[in-house]
């Protein structure tokens, strides 16, 4: 595809009206990346048609927590060489979210640099004491993520009597001389190589979760993506990743959007309301004919018209700025793993041009295809709430159609807007013992300093890690809103905000072809009798499964 080696930067950029503070949802997710729980935690944000997987590896001690396999995941996804096309995220920008994955990855980078060091000084120079280290904590592991509770307490138990035998062997060796020195450093250097690595690794943990609150908090850092900055004209990798990050941002930015059933569109949520109004055009003087009209004709009134929604007779706040623009909806299969974006002389930078938008209003309305919508867009709730409303305009014989149907997608699982909590434990107190008090323990326990220590010299090349440890898999067709997006029907005034914007949108696209088929010599008695049906039945505050069919 020619799309494959543009250079997608737009030059100098003007902020996108109605953009602003639309951060809630991007610095959510961006906030996974930087997560030290559980990777099994994604599987919780899985909604009813979007399912994410985690593949166990082969050895459980080179397991990723969640930020590890989500940035990667997610890097991999959004940046790889020939990956497939993504779908829109909107009310949020993926390209933030990515360069904090980047970013996030950078600073777990430079801490396995670190770890990598002590463990060529303390561990591969006693490489016999290490393995033997490692292989007990490998084995309590193991028996620590048994259902059997007791399998448990005995790994805890087996790493005590090692560490007790290693205790009596050093005190009491056998060996003298360079022999007996080396015995003891095999012993002694990975317990000194695990407490300094325990400390690198606090470090980096308190600053990973300083992040992570500072997201979800509004604010924080930006993230420090310096590796998408070529620093010369040769500097081949730098120079490709900067456009995988432009190009990310093209694909945003496309008018093509597909159809799967009863997932509804990817990326803007399923249909929950249809309304239709079906009509003979009829001359309104019997002695003449129509005027001749096409459908853009009429798409193109309601689109001016949608532009001042934000206008209102009275001061009330109102509705905000929409988003109005011309959507190609291209049809995939209910469970289609992937989609494809055309390409060709009526395509540029992912975007029908203005011609074949045109065409398609006009001539593709019956049959198979793509099909034009005019969809007005409001994100609301910070980025949380994205209402759309699209609006087709088709004309079969002499039965004018004009079919408004709303989508709402809704805010992204509560896993990405929890905040750290800091590890405590409450136990009572020596003397007032029926009193307790509440110590912080540190965030890296003594497991998670090994598991990190141990993957860090292996950081250079994450196929291995992935093969060993295992990995996460994201759900297909990919993008990051959607993929982990409820539904707003549960909070209230989400819900209310999503069926109060159906009515005007529905009144305006009425007047306004209503206008036009009048200015055009069309009989509109009955359109305006089926229009002001309509605009009644829209009022019923009962969200439906539009797209589920019971045939």
């Amino acid at each position: 595809m020619a799309d494959d080696v543009f250079d997608f930067s737009p030059g100098a950029q003007i902020p996108l009206q109605g953009s602003a503070g639309q951060t809630a949802a991007t610095h959510a997710l961006a906030s996974a990346a930087y997560r030290d729980s559980p990777v099994e935690e994604i599987l919780k944000a899985d909604n009813e048609w979007h399912k994410s997987g985690v593949s166990k590896g082969k050895v459980s001690l080179f397991e990723p927590n969640l930020g590890e396999a989500f940035a990667r995941a997610v890097q991999l996804r959004m940046l790889g060489g020939g990956r497939a096309d993504l779908i829109q995220s909107f009310g949020m920008e993926p390209q933030s979210v990515v360069e904090h994955c980047l970013s996030a990855t950078r600073i777990r980078k430079e801490r396995d640099k670190k770890l990598t060091a002590v463990t060529a000084v303390f561990g591969l120079v006693f490489l016999p004491g290490l393995l033997v280290w490692l292989g007990v904590f490998q084995l309590r592991r193991t028996l620590a993520g048994a259902k059997d509770k007791r399998s448990g307490a005995i790994g805890t138990v087996l790493l005590v009597g090692v560490a007790g035998a290693a205790l009596i062997l050093l005190l009491k060796l056998p060996f003298t001389g360079v022999l007996g020195w080396y015995v003891r450093g095999m012993i002694l250097a990975p317990v000194i190589g695990w407490v300094l690595a325990k400390r690198i690794c606090e470090e980096t943990a308190k600053d990973l979760r300083t992040r992570w609150d500072d997201l979800l908090s509004g604010g924080g850092l930006g993230a420090k993506v310096p590796e998408a900055v070529p620093g010369n004209p040769g500097d081949a990798s730098r120079e490709a990743l900067r456009q995988g990050l432009e190009k990310l941002s093209a694909e945003q930015r496309s008018n093509i959007v597909f159809y799967a059933g009863p997932k509804g569109i990817l990326g803007m949520g399923t249909r929950w309301g249809s309304w239709q109004l079906a009509e003979e055009l009829i001359p309104k003087d019997p002695s003449k004919e129509i005027h001749q009209f096409r459908s853009y004709d009429v798409i193109r009134a309601i689109h001016d018209q949608l532009k001042l929604l934000e206008r209102g007779p009275i001061n009330s706040g109102g509705f905000p700025p929409p988003s109005v623009r011309h959507w190609i909806v291209s049809p995939v299969g209910e469970g289609a793993g992937a989609v494809s974006r055309p390409s060709g002389q009526d395509v540029e930078n992912f975007q029908f041009k203005s011609h074949e938008i045109q065409r398609i209003c006009n001539h593709q309305q019956f049959g198979s295809g793509n099909r034009h919508y005019l969809g007005v867009q409001f994100t609301l709730w910070d980025g949380q709430l994205v209402i759309t409303m699209m609006i087709t305009v088709t004309v079969l014989h002499q039965t004018l159609r004009i079919e408004v149907t709303g989508h709402a997608l809704g805010p992204v699982h509560p896993l990405f807007t929890t905040k750290s909590s800091p590890k405590t434990v409450t136990v009572p107190k020596t003397i007032r013992f029926w009193e307790t008090t509440t110590r912080t323990l540190p965030l890296v326990e003594p497991r998670e300093a090994v598991r990190l220590a141990v993957r860090a010299p292996f950081t250079w090349y994450p196929p291995l890690l992935d093969f060993l440890g295992g990995k996460m898999t994201l759900p297909e067709p990919f993008g990051l809103r959607h993929s982990w997006a409820d539904q707003p029907w549960r909070h209230r005034f989400m819900a209310d905000d999503a069926m109060r914007a159906a009515t005007p949108v529905l009144r305006v696209a009425h007047a306004a072809a209503l206008r036009v088929l009048e200015e055009h010599g069309v009989d509109i008695e009955r359109f305006g009798n089926r229009s002001s049906a309509l605009s009644g039945a829209v009022q019923d505050a009962a969200p439906r499964k539009a797209d589920v069919y019971d045939a």
